[in-house]
């Protein structure tokens, strides 16, 4: 590929709607020493996309504002360009990866990505790259989350939001581990979660949370991963001397009751990305749309209600 080759992306100039997504077409990106090149097959569209092209990261402090900003955190493809001193990789692996910086100016919803080689790992075996690109962000965050807690097998979880993308993870992680799940998600999800290894559920619209779940696991659970936002209702149903982790945004409860409290910030890690892939987990992919069409995907996930992540898709002879 030459150095004046081009390449389509999706991103924002500025903040606010889904109107200051731009379809522009950009220089294809080079990778430096320990970096490698991705040509994108799938990228997923995840929350903190929806936040971060609203101005919502800025304005808390999370990332500087600039005039165009890149989207897409995760990524599936092929590599086609190796850095200096990159050995774990080659031209031609299929790999997954996952961009963790936030103030970049292009991101995976790109025909081509550079990534340093320590967060990326082997695709899944046998799993296609729109499936395969559901997994980097949700579940290494699933999967830190639960590091966090550092519970022992027969030991007690409350998951909430578990029929979400993040949940379904941790409760599949932690089923895997011997921990006993407690999940809390919609009526509708109940087989799913079950599936995934939840010994119980609670209905989330159940109006005391925590009554439901000491009812369950009398005097509390061991830990509560809360990717639900359920904050303080969640910490509630936490044993006394326990262990509480959040994944999103907002307040973090106080530390009652000597709970250890956490608030898990993803960060990419190619190692345990490969763990990952290795363990077979459920991927789901709600839909497939092309990448110019990131407006709808960003309209249909703030819309919620969706299960398992919509996937962008470059058209083909887009770089």
């Amino acid at each position: 590929m030459n150095a004046d080759e081009q390449t389509r992306a999706v991103v924002a100039e500025g903040y606010g709607g889904v109107d200051v997504l731009r379809e522009v077409t950009v220089p294809v990106p080079e990778p430096g020493p320990g970096q490698v090149r991705i040509r994108v097959e799938a990228a997923t569209v995840n929350p903190v996309d929806l936040a971060t092209r609203s101005g919502a990261l800025v304005e808390a402090g999370l990332m500087a504002a600039r005039a165009r900003t890149g989207l897409g955190w995760d990524v599936a493809g092929v590599v086609d360009r190796i850095g200096a001193g990159v050995r774990a990789f080659e031209t031609g692996q299929r790999v997954i990866g996952l961009r963790d910086l936030l103030d970049v100016s292009l991101g995976a919803y790109a025909g081509h990505l550079v990534l340093d080689a320590g967060a990326v790992a082997p695709a899944p075996p046998g799993v296609d790259a729109v499936a395969a690109a559901t997994l980097p962000l949700n579940g290494l965050t699933a999967l830190q989350a639960l590091d966090l807690l550092g519970l022992a097998a027969g030991d007690t979880l409350l998951v909430t939001g578990a029929a979400g993308a993040v949940g379904g993870f941790a409760v599949e992680l932690a089923a895997r581990r011997g921990l006993r799940v407690v999940a809390q998600a919609g009526a509708a999800d109940e087989e799913f979660v079950r599936g995934a290894g939840a010994e119980w559920t609670v209905d989330r619209a159940a109006e005391d949370l925590a009554a439901e779940v000491r009812r369950l696991v009398p005097g509390g659970v061991d830990a509560a991963l809360d990717a639900a936002g359920s904050g303080v209702r969640a910490h509630a149903a936490v044993r006394t001397g326990g262990a509480h982790v959040t994944v999103v945004g907002g307040a973090v409860p106080l530390p009652l009751r000597g709970i250890r409290v956490h608030r898990q910030w993803i960060s990419a890690d190619g190692a345990a990305l490969a763990e990952l892939a290795a363990l077979k987990l459920t991927l789901r992919v709600a839909d497939v749309l092309p990448l110019e069409r990131a407006a709808e995907a960003h309209r249909r996930v703030a819309e919620g209600g969706l299960r398992g992540r919509l996937v962008l898709v470059p058209s083909p002879g887009a770089a």
